[in-house]
Parts: C-alpha cells; structure tokens; sequence
C-alpha cells in the first residue's frame, strides 16, 4: 500500500515538472486561442505555390512574450494550472479507485466471453466519463484563474496578480458563476473526445485487428483523432473564460462581450477560426485580406483585429 502512494506522488511531482516545462508553450497557445497576434503575418507561398500569410510558430511567439516580460514573465499562471492539475489527477485517482472492483484470480485466468468484454467496455467506458467529467469540475475555478492571467499580457493589467485575488476579482466580475466560465465546452469536447476515443478503440479491437501488437497502437491513434475533432470546444472554453471578465482581452475590439458559449461558437465559425492554435509550428493567417501588389494583406475591422 505504502508503495503505490508512493508511486501516485511520482506521478504528481512528475505532472509538475511536466507543466512547468511545457507552460511556456501552453501559455502561447491559449493567447493564440482567444485570438491575440502580436506579431503581424509575412507573404509566404504554401508547399502548393499558393500565396498566403504565415503567422509566427510556437517558438517565435514564447519568444515575443519573454521580450516583453521577461523569462519570468513566460510562467505567468503557472501556480493555479498546476493547483488544478493536482486537483484533476487527485479526484481521477479517488474515483477510479472507487469504481475499479476487484479482480478475482478466476476472471484472471478465463478468457472474457463476447458478452462479458462488452459489459468489461461499458463499466470502463462509464467509469471513465464519470472520473473525466469531475476532475473537469473541480479544476475549472483554477483553469479559469489561469487563462485569464494569461490574458492579461494584451492588455498589460495585474488584477489577476495571485490565485487568492484572483478568486476576490472573479467573485466581483462575474459571482459564483465567474469560476465556471467556459465549463459547458471544455466538459462537452472532453466527455465526446473520451467516447469516440474509447468507442473506436473498442470496435477496431474487437472486429478489425486480430494482431495483438498492433492493438497497442489503436488507442494513442484514437485518443489523438478524437482530440483533433473535438480541439473547437477547448478554442470556446478559453474564449468563454475570458470574455466580459473586465480584462481589455475579453472586451471589443479584441472580443465580443458573448451571451453564451453557442454564440461564442457561432461567430468563431463564420470567421474560421474554431482550429485556432491546434497547428502550432507552421501557421496561416484564415481571416479576411485583400491582394495588394499581387501579394495578401490581412483586412482588419473591430471585430477582427489583428494586434
């Protein structure tokens, strides 16, 4: 017993490490996600002679904001993203050790029957959207926290300075309500990116492979093409979580004030932009332009700003 705690304490101090490495590059991310450009796009041609605009990648863009605010600067919210991991992994580990019954030495030695390796995949299946679904819940207050310090780099405000004042300036923002800004869509994406992973997992197993050396590989390529089809629903979370949050990068010209996340989505849509930030080392700019010497310039309103 006192083995496997040790070994789940790995795994957080390992999720830590993790997030500390990568938070330079998640921080551009959700700052590409809610639409911020800081760096204005270069004529370019795709691999097929076609014109267009290149954003700059990943790299360029950490680059950018650790030549405005430093290298410290580059691990603003850190703090409560990794708060909220913890929670995340703490509440998946308590309900899978919950809903895991315990394996008889007989089920160990018998091979499952058709029937029981379905009921196996819907216990899991169950097990899983459950766990998934509440470690969603008790980390949003910190997911929210955490994007919308990172937002505050377009505007260059310090209301959200540290998780406690944040949680005072959230309350006076928006209420109660503030710390789940953006939930419905991160909770949707996730719940149908675990079903179609789990789904697709299952059927291509069970009726399509027979080699037991390549059903390893049919969950990591499931699980990643289900990320992919589900990626909008984490661009509208992020976008929900800062809109009309008092913050410069939730308020016009940068964002409109959203009802709801439906009509986040709606207006994302008709702009092209549900997949912002999910191609992070070559990037096109997908807005409005106009052909100017032959070459194409963005086209900038208020309601689209390229900063």
């Amino acid at each position: 017993m006192s083995k496997h705690k040790d070994n789940r304490w790995s795994n957080y101090a390992l999720r830590i490490i993790i997030n500390t490495v990568s938070h330079p590059f998640e921080y551009a991310k959700v700052l590409i996600q809610i639409g911020y450009e800081p760096i204005p796009p270069k004529a370019t041609k795709t691999l097929f002679g076609k014109h267009a605009l290149k954003l700059p990648n990943i790299f360029e863009y950490v680059k950018h904001i650790k030549s405005v605010d430093g290298f410290v600067g580059c691990y603003n919210g850190l703090a409560p993203k990794v708060c909220g991991n913890l929670m995340s992994a703490i509440a998946t580990q308590r309900l899978t050790d919950y809903f895991q019954p315990p394996v008889e030495q007989e089920d160990l030695e018998e091979e499952p029957t058709d029937e029981q390796q379905r009921k196996n995949f819907i216990r899991a299946l169950k097990c899983e959207v459950m766990t998934h679904s509440v470690a969603i819940v008790v980390s949003q207050p910190f997911h929210v926290i955490t994007v919308r310090m990172m937002a505050q780099f377009i505007g260059k405000e310090t209301k959200y300075a540290g998780i406690f004042s944040s949680v005072q300036e959230i309350y006076r923002e928006n209420g109660l309500l503030g710390f789940f800004s953006g939930l419905i869509p991160r909770l949707i994406g996730d719940i149908l990116s675990v079903l179609l992973a789990s789904g697709l997992t299952y059927i291509i197993n069970r009726y399509v492979i027979d080699e037991k050396e390549l059903k390893v590989y049919t969950s990591p390529t499931m699980t990643f093409l289900s990320t992919t089809i589900t990626y909008p629903f984490q661009v509208i979370s992020n976008c929900m979580a800062v809109t009309d949050s008092g913050l410069t990068a939730g308020s016009p010209p940068y964002m409109p004030h959203y009802k709801n996340w439906i009509d986040c989505w709606g207006d994302l849509s008709n702009r092209n932009q549900l997949k912002r930030g999910s191609s992070l080392l070559v990037r096109y700019y997908v807005g409005p332009s106009i052909i100017i010497g032959g070459q194409p310039v963005p086209f900038t309103t208020n309601n689209d700003k390229l900063m």
